[in-house]
């Protein structure tokens, strides 16, 4: 069993900072050289690579079995559980009403000079691809979490592509919720075979512009090599969440928020910042007491003894300061009056605020989004949203009067970049005055 302790966090050595503050930032570099000849192979061969890594899950496999059927999905929903369904649509119109709010207006403009009009247009992705998390298991809520944005963008076509398991059969679930998410077409591919797939297009699956979704290190790394030719969301790993908290919160309700976050994957992290001695002596407690009993023991044991720790400090100042620093996937602030401190949080993917706001609601139902950045991305990355499923081109009008004001500012400028035709393309506009 872990030996989970209280730290302090200004005695904690170089190295167990370090260690901490790291966590699994996702390093693909050792899985590169693997994915790079697959996504060679899907450029070559298109399809007829799938086929030959997806053999292993059903003999004498064809194209057809790498996309699911109309069939197949209405068969989805006469075996998923009512209740399961009942949650699902719940949950998509949570998050559908949250991202709506999130478009922008599809043009503004301004008047930067006299006669000159500039503005900006809103327009949405023309086809983007969706990866959805499965072989083994089944992750429906992230089928949710990866359409829906999209849809509310207004993008035409949302292709989706999910491991399949034995048979090449995927879960009803997951096939219930990319079809009631907006997936026009949803392809039975798994790891690097679908992320070539959508980005280079085969005869089966057609090129996207965008792909989304979170997978393992050989689908990053896959997201990565492909970047430029399509682009992406940001690189994602292992859940993580920090927890800041004062002598207020509940100390059983923060022993399963931690527990929550670690039953994710041996690698996840977990971090209790607290002012209370108290506070953290009651969550490790009861963290020792209950894991004997809990399912996934072994992922929690692997996760608690990596990189998780409850850490003990003078202050909320020096708890905010390690919190953006940190910059945690999910962010819980349990304190007297969370909400006066959100002014000051700087870096985090999703912010749960209060005793009664665990992880758990924004990884399924509130509407925010649950595709989130990890290992320290939150710094410079945002959770996927609507903003990824759309571009903003810029235009401009000038009158002949505008441009003449401008004239002597773009031709001084063009030739002392040494651009001489630049000049000229202005300059010709009044060579006759």
């Amino acid at each position: 069993m872990p030996d989970l302790q209280v730290e302090h966090l200004t005695q904690l050595s170089p190295e167990r900072r370090q260690a901490i503050l790291r966590r699994s930032q996702a390093d693909v570099s050792a899985v590169l050289e693997v994915v790079a000849p697959i996504l060679a192979a899907l450029r070559a061969d298109g399809d007829a690579e799938s086929l030959r890594q997806h053999g292993q899950y059903k003999a004498g496999i064809t194209a057809a079995d790498l996309e699911a059927t109309p069939g197949e999905i209405e068969a989805a929903y006469r075996a998923l559980d009512p209740k399961v369904l009942a949650a699902l649509k719940v949950a998509a119109a949570n998050i559908e009403k949250f991202h709506q709010a999130q478009r922008e207006r599809e043009m503004w403009a301004m008047e930067v000079h006299p006669g000159l009009l500039a503005g900006r247009l809103t327009r949405p992705l023309t086809r983007v691809g969706c990866y959805i998390p499965g072989g083994l298991a089944s992750y429906p809520s992230s089928a949710l979490m990866n359409i829906i944005p999209a849809k509310v963008a207004g993008v035409a076509e949302i292709m989706a592509a999910t491991p399949p398991g034995p048979e090449m059969a995927v879960n009803p679930a997951t096939l219930v919720a990319a079809h009631l998410a907006g997936a026009q077409r949803l392809f039975k591919i798994g790891g690097p075979w679908a992320i070539g797939s959508l980005a280079y297009g085969t005869d089966l699956v057609p090129r996207v512009d965008k792909i989304v979704g979170p997978g393992n290190k050989y689908v990053t790394a896959a997201k990565l090599l492909v970047f430029g030719q399509v682009d992406i969301d940001s690189p994602a790993g292992p859940s993580e969440a920090l927890i800041l908290a004062d002598d207020t919160a509940e100390p059983r309700y923060l022993a399963f928020d931690f527990l929550s976050q670690v039953e994710h994957d041996p690698e996840a992290a977990a971090v209790l910042v607290t002012t209370s001695a108290d506070l953290a002596r009651q969550v490790v407690a009861i963290i020792t007491k209950e894991l004997p009993h809990l399912p996934r023991r072994e992922i929690i044991e692997a996760a608690l003894t990596k990189y998780s720790a409850v850490l003990l400090v003078e202050s909320l100042d020096e708890a905010l300061e390690f919190a953006n620093l940190y910059a945690p996937e999910h962010l819980q602030v349990v304190t007297r009056d969370p909400l006066a401190l959100l002014p000051r949080i700087k870096n985090a993917g999703s912010i749960f605020l209060g005793p009664y706001a665990p992880v758990p609601v924004g990884d399924y139902a509130s509407g925010t989004n649950h595709v989130l950045p990890t290992g320290g991305c939150a710094r410079m990355f945002s959770g996927l949203s609507v903003d990824d499923f759309i571009k903003k081109p810029t235009f401009q009008h000038f009158t002949r009067e505008a441009l003449a004001a401008l004239k002597d500012t773009v031709i001084t400028l063009a030739e002392h970049e040494g651009l001489f035709l630049h000049a000229r393309a202005v300059a010709e506009r009044f060579r006759d005055s």
